[in-house]
């Protein structure tokens, strides 16, 4: 009769453990599991093998060969990939900052009060950014082609053709307006969004304190966009520096291959290490490269977009 008093414990025990809270967080983390599952499989594993593979020799067919700092030692004395490290720098300052300028000034015109068929302008500013790369950049390569219409109306202004396909600057301004066309309207959207936020009476108390438009856009509006702003800016530089699609599709439409250096961007280069060159170590160093060279950028945009912040307070 003894034992009764010890598993009547234990059975208090186990259900005072597992709890109706206990089940509740469990249901849910269950319901939830298969986003962490899958984000681990195809997510965090990608990141730490491309790191453990970037010390080895491979051709995705053979058995890997260790061979240390040798694929960073090659890229980092690759000629071809600083000039990538160049075209990527330049041509998202070219496609980014213009960008950025031009969807804050288009963003306070859909947020003023006389402007009319904001809703129409809304969805045709945020339709560029729905459709197809490729697709856009198809249609730009027929814009800015050697014998295209950019190219037509330069003629007609008595103006000499340029090489959009094979100039150095003409690669670089053709894939700019590309990246300025498509990622516009998102920016513009997220601004407008932005702008809505800030409470009417605060705009209402500026003009009662002898405030005009430009003074309540410089030290009001501009002030209060700073979480938008940053945001906006750091995923523009991280796009900027994954830029792809565009000139790959753009210079290989040409006929002029996507490898030129003329527009041949850090991820270019990467695909071409892994899928041309079939050497994948060297691709994976790049990659981790790419990835640190993304988290400086960032960091930078952080740093600079607390100064410009601090400084607008003192202001």
């Amino acid at each position: 009769m003894k034992p009764q008093p010890a598993a009547s414990s234990a059975v208090m025990a186990k259900r005072s453990f597992w709890t109706e809270r206990r089940r509740s967080s469990g249901a849910a983390y269950l319901f939830i599991s298969p986003f962490f599952i899958l984000f681990a499989i195809f997510g965090v594993y990608p990141i730490f093998f491309t790191i453990y593979l970037s010390f080895f020799k491979w051709n995705a067919l053979g058995p890997m060969e260790y061979v240390g700092l040798q694929n960073y030692q090659f890229i980092l004395e690759d000629p071809t990939f600083w000039t990538s490290f160049y075209n990527t720098i330049l041509i998202g300052l070219m496609g980014t900052v213009p960008q950025l300028i031009i969807a804050l000034l288009l963003a306070v015109l859909l947020n003023s009060a006389v402007t009319k068929f904001r809703q129409a302008f809304r969805m045709l500013y945020f339709m560029p950014n729905i459709t197809s790369i490729v697709a856009v950049t198809l249609v730009f390569s027929t814009f800015f082609g050697n014998n295209g219409m950019i190219n037509h109306f330069f003629e007609w202004l008595g103006f000499s053709a340029v090489p959009w396909n094979s100039g150095w600057w003409g690669v670089k301004i053709a894939i700019a307006v590309m990246v300025l066309w498509r990622w516009i309207g998102y920016n513009t959207i997220i601004y407008l969004a932005g702008m809505q936020s800030i409470s009417g009476d605060l705009y209402e108390a500026a003009k009662m304190d002898g405030a005009n438009r430009r003074q309540r856009l410089f030290y009001l509006t501009l002030p209060l966009l700073k979480p938008f702003v940053l945001f906006t800016v750091l995923t523009s530089t991280i796009g900027s520096l994954q830029l792809f699609t565009e000139p790959y599709v753009f210079l290989g439409q040409s006929g002029t291959g996507s490898t030129r250096q003329e527009g041949i961007t850090m991820v270019i280069y990467l695909y071409s290490e892994a899928f041309r060159n079939s050497f994948f170590g060297t691709a994976a160093a790049t990659a981790v490269i790419l990835f640190l060279i993304t988290i400086l950028f960032s960091i930078l945009n952080m740093w600079l977009s607390n100064r410009l912040g601090s400084g607008t307070k003192g202001a």
